[in-house]
């Protein structure tokens, strides 16, 4: 048995596979996962869900049956498959006396300090209400073609909202029964994992392969999500969601699915800033590199470049004169005037842009190492 007795706040993400069929919805499947939800919210359980499925409902509205690569018509298929999707929840959760609410992300919405903030706020009165909120990508206003604007699929999506909202567990519910060696669907010999410490590179050799005709993910992007997860101290469980009552079973402790086990939990602060896409860089020699390391603040002494644009409070990589990402950091200061200060002491530095005085760059609490 596992032992989840003191987690409250669960994220469920429920794979396009499950829920739709090749006519449509799969009106029984959503109203079998809805009642489970329902009753782990009696249970006392705060439960969050993210829903796969508004593109291929949307695309099978249309009667369209392929793979969509183009962008265009995959927002025009979320347009229209998300209401659908809506409807379908809303129906099957009222069955059980239960309020859902639909909120839709870009990545964007979590980089964003100001929007991040008032995310969690509206998901913790969604909570306290007893609502269930029901996450998906919006894809419709989404910008594919600008780095950090999209999360790529809604399982790292849900792996980086259980980070940001402080979720105990994350249920990854799929079409296979957990992580194997191999495929189970292709090789014989693939042997189940029922628990992963840590999500190595051998543990990642074992996911191969994409997702069906109108899902994003596979195992690979499962087993990302969570590794994004674990940084949170939040565990996952990779299950099969055609097993029954999987999801109560797994709240009670059974033995069902792939457990990933959380590592060493980070701070909010410090999930915020890993999970953030960077938009720009600081270069830094090899003596800023080492005290950086060594849980120490950055001067302007030890930096030797800045790459891109951004503002003061933005999210930079941290670089060695290699080009090597070893870090995060939020910087008290913008590129323009970071570029000017390099390499100068704080007093040099603080003349250099015209203010009265500075200390650095950033502190230690405004870092994360990312691979020292």
């Amino acid at each position: 048995m596992r032992d989840f007795s003191a987690m409250k706040r669960v994220v469920i993400k429920v794979g396009t596979n499950l829920i739709t069929r090749d006519n449509g919805i799969d009106e029984a499947r959503i109203v079998d996962i809805c009642r489970q939800i329902a009753s782990l919210r009696e249970k006392g359980y705060q439960v969050i869900l993210v829903s796969s499925g508004a593109v291929g409902l949307g695309a099978k509205e249309l009667g369209h049956g392929k793979k969509i690569a183009y962008v265009p018509m995959r927002q025009a298929c979320a347009a229209i498959g998300n209401p659908i999707l809506m409807s379908h929840y809303r129906k099957a959760f009222s069955i059980y006396d239960t309020i859902c609410a639909q909120v839709l992300l870009t990545r964007r919405d979590l980089n964003n300090r100001t929007t991040y903030n008032n995310l969690r706020a509206s998901v913790s009165t969604l909570l306290t209400l007893g609502v269930i909120p029901v996450f998906n990508e919006n894809d419709v206003v989404a910008n594919t073609n600008e780095i950090g604007e999209i999360f790529g699929d809604n399982d790292r999506m849900s792996a980086m909202i259980a980070s940001k909202i402080d979720a105990d567990l994350l249920i990854l519910l799929t079409d296979i029964d957990g992580v194997y060696t191999g495929n189970p669907k292709s090789d014989k010999d693939a042997v189940f994992i029922p628990e992963i410490e840590h999500v190595s590179g051998k543990i990642m050799s074992y996911a191969k392969g994409a997702g069906s005709t109108f899902s994003t993910g596979g195992m690979k992007t499962k087993l990302m999500a969570a590794q994004i997860a674990s940084m949170a101290h939040c565990g996952t469980i990779i299950a099969s969601g055609y097993e029954k009552d999987s999801l109560i079973r797994i709240m009670a402790g059974e033995l069902v699915g792939t457990y990933i086990h959380p590592e060493k939990k980070l701070t909010q602060r410090q999930r915020w800033i890993i999970n953030n896409s960077h938009v720009g860089a600081i270069m830094v020699d090899k003596g800023a590199k080492k005290a950086l390391g060594d849980k120490k603040s950055l001067l302007p002494s030890g930096v030797v470049g800045v790459v891109g644009v951004f503002d003061a409070g933005d999210v930079v990589a941290i670089m060695d004169t290699d080009g090597f990402v070893f870090a995060k950091a939020v910087p008290y200061f913008n590129s323009t005037d970071i570029a000017l200060m390099k390499g100068l002491s704080t007093q040099e530095a603080a003349k250099a842009i015209s203010k009265a005085h500075i200390d650095c760059l950033f502190r230690p609490e405004d870092l994360v190492l990312t691979d020292a």
